[in-house]
């Protein structure tokens, strides 16, 4: 049988896709080149399914959440409120999973940010 190897990409629809790219790079450190290309750290990634009533994506319009790993989420936080981004003020751990926080990008797309608790000091 054939498989899925990873994750191929993530298309996101934008009222000013340059603006939008910008800020994933200046604001996450996203180095996509012009073309959209990016090389991730190796790591895990987590596929799951949520009930369709769900609250965890905040908005219900929202049908997907991007989740990117991090190496110190509490740094990368406080980057992102440097920057003047809305970064929610609450943070979740996860016994054996790892700890989690929440921005939300210019176009309102609530965005989860995972630091993998072998990460975690």
């Amino acid at each position: 049988m054939e498989r899925v190897l990873g994750i191929g990409g993530y298309f996101m629809r934008a009222a000013d896709p340059a603006a939008l790219g910008a800020w994933y790079r200046d604001c996450l450190g996203l180095d996509a080149d012009e073309n959209g290309l990016w090389s991730p750290e190796a790591g895990p990634t987590v596929f799951a399914t949520f009930e369709s009533e769900t609250d965890y994506f905040a908005s219900r319009a929202q049908q997907t959440m991007l989740n990117f790993r991090v190496r110190d989420l509490d740094a990368m936080l406080t980057q992102l409120r440097a920057k003047g981004a809305n970064v929610a003020e609450e943070t979740q751990s996860m016994d054996g999973i790892g700890h989690f926080g929440w921005v939300t990008d210019p176009e309102g797309n609530r965005i989860e940010l995972w630091q993998p608790v072998s990460d975690r000091p």
